[in-house]
């Protein structure tokens, strides 16, 4: 069996707006045809989050597959901000960006931890983009 080109898995949001967004970061990334996808909403968010249970081990399933399959090494969740499933994750309190922040901080943290119990070997990649592109990494 010949040695497989994929590397990665890209986590990342179903949001229409992102869609260009995320493709562009990963073309400048030279992944292009070198990744396993999984989009669902709020990224990481809709898999840590409780609010977002039942998708847990359907997400986690995925993973073990395309470790399986394809060989990936490393992980890359991209979570954006204005994120419909941090604000139904955020409930009824005000949704402020500081609020939003540590939503997201809160779903890379458990991502973290989650994927080095399941797959200690898997590299793990955490970004926080913004409608203008611009990313932060966690």
């Amino acid at each position: 069996m010949k040695k497989s080109k994929f590397k990665a898995m890209v986590l990342s949001c179903i949001d229409p707006r992102f869609q260009n967004i995320v493709h562009n970061h990963l073309l400048k990334k030279k992944l292009i045809g070198k990744y396993s996808a999984f989009t669902i909403a709020g990224a990481a968010v809709g898999v840590t989050h409780n609010k977002f249970k039942q998708w847990h081990k359907t997400f986690y399933d995925n993973l073990g597959t395309s470790i399986h399959l394809h060989k990936i090494e490393k992980l890359i969740v991209i979570n954006h901000k204005d994120c419909g499933a941090a604000k139904i994750a955020n409930g009824k309190k005000e949704f402020t960006s500081a609020n939003e922040k540590k939503i997201h901080k809160e779903s890379f943290s458990k991502i973290k931890k989650q994927i080095k119990k399941k797959f200690p070997k898997l590299k793990v990649e955490l970004n926080l983009i913004s409608l203008d592109s611009k990313i932060t990494k966690f």
